[in-house]
């Protein structure tokens, strides 16, 4: 666990909320439907309501019920009884891992990093190149040879969510899908979209200063904050609304718009954010970031957060993806 008390003091709350999440989620008291079930807005709703409570808590739980989604729209086996899964996907250059043939298995070694729960989970799902193309496979955390990179998780913002590089050194794996099927599906868009509705509760909880600041003392300045951060804030919620519609209607994406329909409301909620951000900072300055521990938590951790968005370079993509067929590819 990270040395620093007040990182190991996040991390131990944010993986005792995954925890206790989990177990609601496996003794019926809380759900997540799949996306494209009918019940998406649902899903959506219950992953902003527990970003309301915690942002690296959501994206513990976030990466578990992703990875239920994942492993049942390729056709594996649920998570079982008290198992809490990641999905460990991010490909930044470096080294990355490899899977090779053991026997009748795989083993995969190699640096994988943004390990999130890296000392929570009990498996995860990761990518890894396996001769010409990129497969996903399952692993078990505590398996001899997968170990964090201790020091390599240094944020201050996220630090709950315990996202350090983890170094594999031929563990075993078990192949999910075939090769290039994790990013090839629908849902890898969808996913992408519960990952905006925790965003969306972030910002919602960081609101929540400015509007007991205008209930407490009328003033002009103030209000129309509110009232700027309270349209970006419906805004976010219609966006994903409609989503979740269009997902239910179209779960299978034969209308091919899952991947254009992503890219959009990431980039809206994102900037929902970003200025939620704004204007909840300017209306109460410097007051409730120095004297509030939770909200100075929820702002440090959302300015992370939204970070998966990759600003300028994902609106260039969405860009050409709109002007260019071949960028479609």
């Amino acid at each position: 666990m990270p040395a620093d008390p007040v990182t190991s003091d996040a991390v131990t709350a944010a993986a005792k909320g995954f925890a206790d999440t989990v177990a609601r989620i496996g003794n019926g008291e809380l759900s997540f439907p799949l996306p494209g079930s009918g019940r998406t807005a649902e899903r959506f709703a219950a992953l902003r309501s527990v970003a309301e409570t915690g942002l690296s808590t959501a994206r513990l739980v976030e990466g578990h019920v992703d990875a239920t989604a994942v492993l049942a729209e390729l056709g594996a086996p649920p998570p079982g009884p008290g198992e809490r899964w990641g999905v460990w996907a991010a490909e930044p250059p470096g080294e990355g891992l490899t899977a090779v043939r053991q026997g009748a298995g795989w083993v995969v070694s190699g640096l994988k990093q943004y390990c999130s729960g890296a000392h929570s989970c009990t498996h995860a799902l990761v990518t890894a190149r396996a001769g010409e193309a990129r497969r996903l496979f399952a692993v078990e955390v505590a398996a001899e040879g997968c170990r964090p990179v201790e020091g390599t998780w240094s944020a201050v913002g996220m630090a709950g969510s315990d996202t350090p590089d983890v170094r594999f050194t031929d563990v075993p794996a078990t192949a999910v899908g075939e090769p290039e099927a994790y990013v090839n599906r629908p849902g890898f868009w969808h996913g992408g979209i519960g990952v905006a509705a925790c965003w969306y509760g972030g910002a919602v909880a960081v609101s929540r200063v400015l509007r007991e600041a205008a209930a407490r003392r009328a003033d002009p300045h103030t209000d129309a904050h509110l009232g700027a951060a309270d349209v970006q804030l419906y805004t976010a919620a219609t966006v994903l609304d409609r989503a979740a519609g269009e997902i239910d209607a179209d779960p299978g994406d034969e209308r091919g718009g899952a991947r254009l329909r992503a890219m959009r409301v990431r980039a809206a909620v994102e900037s929902v954010c970003r200025q939620v951000l704004d204007h909840v900072g300017r209306a109460t300055g410097a007051g409730p970031l120095c004297h509030d521990a939770g909200h100075a938590r929820t702002v440090a951790d959302l300015g992370v957060y939204i970070r998966q968005h990759h600003a300028e370079r994902d609106l260039a993509g969405l860009g050409a993806f709109l002007a260019r067929p071949e960028a479609r590819r």
